[in-house]
């Protein structure tokens, strides 16, 4: 990433501009060229496309971004796809094992890390909670993105940390899902058909309009940064939305799960 940045970086003083004519030139943020030219950000195709042309430099950019090797597409705990969440215009999650860490209680994010095998140390869990907690400022923007959450209802039901915790979060979802820009929707159990079976997944629109897709596995995250295979991810959200309880019903849900104390 730092050398595409750099190749970037080349090709825009070559041709004369600076980052900010550049980034007019193509329709997006001065931030993000300057990101990109850092080696903080990936260099999409579709833009890298745009600035070969722009650019005239024969296709030497788009060449890069295709070949950049596996361990520059999956992100180091995941500190890339933070970038691209703070910045995001919208983002759509499906999730079918944990809650979302956006709508996560302090107490739930705790429960979560309490649970990692192998165990973390005390220290180590706090760290990871307040980090958690502190992307929370998303939802209180004073311009919000839009968010749009579907989740497994298995994950409403397990009871992480005991009663008080579980009460505590269902209450937290409940005034999430009357947040503005929110909309909150749980895939029931029973469906007979599922668009989300192959597992979790996010995708993003960033400040210049593009989409993103990030997945995680067991042993690490990938940013899916390639057009095709991030409208795949569209098409797959598009039909979980139609499948799980619209958020009307998803409210109700949560209200009767509450009314069990």
């Amino acid at each position: 990433m730092k050398l595409v940045g750099k190749l970037v970086s080349l090709f825009r003083i070559e041709a004369g501009l600076t980052q900010a004519q550049l980034a007019t030139s193509v329709g997006v943020q001065v931030e993000t060229i300057a990101s990109i030219e850092q080696g903080r950000r990936a260099l999409l195709p579709d833009l890298a496309h745009r600035l070969d042309e722009l650019l005239d430099t024969k296709g030497a950019l788009a060449t890069a971004v295709e070949n950049l090797p596996e361990v520059d597409l999956i992100p180091a705990w995941a500190e890339q796809y933070m970038d691209l969440e703070r910045e995001a215009l919208a983002l759509s999650w499906w999730e079918n094992a944990v809650l979302p860490g956006l709508l996560q209680t302090e107490a739930y994010a705790r429960a979560v890390f309490r649970n990692r095998v192998p165990a973390l140390s005390a220290a180590e869990i706090e760290n990871r909670v307040a980090t958690r907690v502190k992307r929370h400022e998303i939802l209180n923007r004073d311009t919000p993105p839009t968010l749009s959450f579907v989740i497994a209802e298995a994950i409403i039901r397990d009871r992480l940390d005991g009663d008080a915790v579980y009460f505590a979060t269902l209450q937290h979802l409940r005034t999430c899902a009357d947040l503005p820009g929110v909309s909150l929707q749980v895939m029931p159990l029973g469906r007979t058909s599922h668009a989300g079976l192959g597992g979790p997944f996010i995708v993003l629109e960033t400040p210049d309009f593009q989409r993103i897709g990030y997945t995680e596995t067991q042993r690490g995250s990938r940013i899916v940064p390639e057009p095709n295979e991030v409208a795949i991810l569209v098409q797959k959200y598009g039909m979980l939305r139609t499948q799980a309880l619209n958020t009307d019903e998803t409210r109700g849900l949560l209200e009767s799960l509450l009314g069990e104390r």
